[in-house]
């Protein structure tokens, strides 16, 4: 059960969310990290409009998450989201640090954990995002494991994604998630996908090939009183993929390069994915823009047959 939101929590709703809350039409939370970290100015603000235009398109109403300096907001307006695409020194909270962010009245974008957190105190049952985090290859030694896995197996919120990103240790993120009993569900395909690449070569624990299927599995473990999240994983289009083989050697690349300038915890991943940038002259950003915008489509739908 959803904890209600404490009276002295400085929390804002902007006024399409606080509507939709009041007529109990559905929500779709997005995270803000792609926003501050994923991508520089205009492209960041150009992609979140077309995200929350995408949800709209679907019957349903787009929640953008972040900290703007100590009050959390379920939804931005207008001119706080082109502020925070336009934004300098954004924190990147998680568990850890959502709280700090808000006591010491910081400026935060929210990774998957944090968003999980802020949609499910805000009573939003579905989330889309691109790509989750995992745990990263080498964790045998670095023990470098995302904490969106632990909220997975936590918090009560579908997760729509493109899979784990394929800088991780895919199999060894799937066997976390299954032991912690998180469904794992990719949507019309066998095969769990690989962010930027349709397949992994691993097959999906779960498959279903409908909105309204995923819809009546989450009822389903809500009266069975199973706590926790799911999993969607929805393959990027055909027509936008990067080939997984293509892709695995971009990755080894930036893997080697990040070895060698000693990248370490939070800057790992923004360091991949920038250098994996680089490499593929850009083709990786655009296929991101489009798994992103897929999963937003796709997590709309099942928003809406909830509600149903």
């Amino acid at each position: 059960m959803t904890k209600p939101i404490s009276p002295l929590l400085p929390i804002a709703y902007s006024k399409e969310v606080a509507s939709a809350k009041q007529r109990g039409a559905p929500l779709v939370a997005l995270e803000s990290t792609i926003i501050t970290h994923g991508m520089p100015y205009p492209g960041n603000i150009e992609m979140a409009r077309s995200v929350e235009t995408i949800i709209r398109e679907q019957g349903a109403v787009p929640a953008t998450i972040a900290v703007i300096h100590g009050t959390l907001h379920i939804g931005l307006e207008a001119g706080e989201l082109e502020q925070l695409a336009k934004a300098t020194e954004v924190m990147k909270v998680s568990r850890a640090d959502l709280a700090f962010a808000i006591a010491e009245r910081r400026t935060g974008a929210t990774t998957v954990a944090a968003t999980m957190i802020a949609a499910a105190r805000a009573g939003i049952r579905v989330f889309a995002t691109g790509g989750i985090g995992g745990v990263h290859r080498g964790a045998e030694e670095s023990f470098d494991i995302s904490a969106d896995l632990e909220e997975l197996a936590s918090t009560g919120v579908i997760v729509v994604c493109a899979g784990a990103k394929a800088i991780l240790d895919i199999p060894k993120t799937l066997e976390v998630l299954e032991t912690r009993g998180v469904p794992v569900v990719t949507y019309e395909s066998e095969e769990f996908p690989a962010f930027w690449s349709r397949a992994s070569g691993i097959r999906s624990p779960l498959s279903l090939n409908s909105p309204a299927a995923i819809a009546n599995f989450q009822t389903v473990r809500e009266q069975l009183g199973i706590d926790g999240g799911m999993l969607i994983a929805n393959p990027v289009p055909e027509a936008d993929e990067i080939a997984r083989e293509e892709m695995e050697i971009y990755i080894e690349r930036a893997l080697d390069s990040a070895e060698r300038d000693e990248i370490t915890g939070k800057a790992v991943t923004p360091y991949l994915l920038s250098t994996i940038f680089d490499l593929t002259d850009g083709q990786s950003l655009k296929t991101n823009i489009a798994l992103v915008e897929n999963n937003a489509r796709l997590a709309a739908e099942i928003a809406v047959a909830l509600g149903e």
